[in-house]
């Protein structure tokens, strides 16, 4: 069985977000999930994503960023976006004590997560995931944006379309390599920043779901089986 409930997180003074909690009966983990710059947390491929790891027995925490909630387009400034991501690590501890957690997301969601990480470790997370990491805008190559994440220093897996054009490989691909160990990279052949390929590619929308949430359930699955026994309780 898996259970879905909506929480409420507060944000300091920028009041109260939405959050969406979805937990399977027997979790081993919980993802803290935060949705891209251009949509909310109930965008269809964080719902797909959603679901089928909660088929993984990996709980999820979605949630909205103050921008978002007020139906703003412009995203929050990186200090309130951290804050949020920051509320939301604080909420999940509270709604499944004991889970172990990651965290992460889609885009701007996950660079907001590793900033925020980078800051101050997030209490009780273990490892970040992200969908498509921003390390530029398209057309304008740089890595700048990755600055901060040699101070991150749990792991970090990266889930990246071979296409993505917020990510040129030539670039991200030596970031990693200096962030040694901590980080694993996985891409998705023909993948572009939505995990869109093409169609003579021969993959459906449904097998790129499917390598993805694998490859999630397979990382955790070897972090949490080296955390210490008496985090792993629940």
């Amino acid at each position: 069985m898996i259970a879905s409930a909506e929480v409420r997180i507060a944000v300091g003074e920028r009041g109260d977000v939405s959050g969406l909690l979805l937990r399977p009966d027997g979790a081993r983990l919980l993802y803290v999930l935060a949705h891209g710059a251009g949509a909310g947390m109930r965008h269809p491929f964080l719902e797909v994503v959603a679901q089928r790891l909660a088929e993984r027995s990996i709980a999820t925490l979605r949630y909205q960023f103050p921008y978002m909630e007020q139906r703003g387009r412009r995203p929050d400034p990186p200090a309130v976006a951290a804050a949020t991501v920051r509320a939301a690590v604080m909420e999940a501890a509270r709604v499944a004590p004991g889970l172990p957690l990651v965290a992460g997301g889609k885009s701007f969601g996950g660079r907001m997560t590793s900033t925020a990480q980078a800051q101050q470790p997030l209490p009780g997370v273990r490892g970040l995931v992200f969908f498509g990491f921003p390390l530029h805008p398209p057309g304008r190559p740089g890595d700048s944006r990755a600055e901060h994440l040699a101070r991150v220093q749990i792991p970090m897996l990266f889930l990246q379309g071979d296409r993505d054009d917020f990510a040129d490989l030539k670039l991200l691909k030596p970031v990693l390599e200096g962030l040694g160990d901590r980080a694993t990279l996985h891409l998705v052949e023909g993948g572009d920043h939505s995990f869109k390929v093409l169609k003579r590619s021969g993959k459906t929308e449904a097998d790129v779901m499917g390598e993805l949430v694998g490859t999630i359930a397979d990382w955790t699955g070897r972090l949490v089986e080296a955390l210490p026994t008496s985090t792993n309780l629940h």
